[in-house]
């Protein structure tokens, strides 16, 4: 069985599929991407599928709950490189991948997850009734 390969690029793990996604694979994906997030304490994912033509039901399915888990995780899960076909395919099989935020890119996807990492370090801080207060 093939494995799709994840790397890390600073505080992102960058899944790129270059290959079709059985449903096996896409399984496996999932647990390993699970076990990354946790291993590295990354906080952003980013999942390019320009290479794929198609995404039937299944992998649809897979992709929502791999950004659910990633949730769970406090990750952010960007899904970048959707093509038209699939963006059709997906809303005609009434799978709006809900929680999945997408970019056209990864340069896009990376800018996301870190506006996304940073808005929730500024909620984190004035949550924080011990954080020290700057007084003129």
């Amino acid at each position: 069985m093939e494995r799709v390969p994840i790397l890390k690029i600073g505080d992102i793990l960058l899944v790129s599929i270059q290959l079709d996604m059985s449903d096996q694979t896409a399984v496996q994906l999932q647990e390993d991407l699970a076990e990354r997030i946790v291993a590295t304490g990354c906080h952003g994912v980013i999942i390019d599928i320009t290479a794929l033509d198609i995404v039937d039901s299944f992998v649809g399915r897979m992709l929502s709950a791999i950004a659910s888990i990633s949730k769970v995780l406090d990750a952010e899960t960007v899904v970048v490189g959707m093509r038209p076909a699939v963006a059709i395919t997906l809303v005609e099989l009434g799978l709006s991948l809900n929680g999945i935020r997408t970019a056209l890119n990864v340069e896009r996807g990376m800018e996301l997850i870190a506006a996304a990492h940073a808005d929730e370090l500024d909620y984190q801080l004035d949550d924080d009734p011990d954080a020290e207060t700057a007084t003129p």
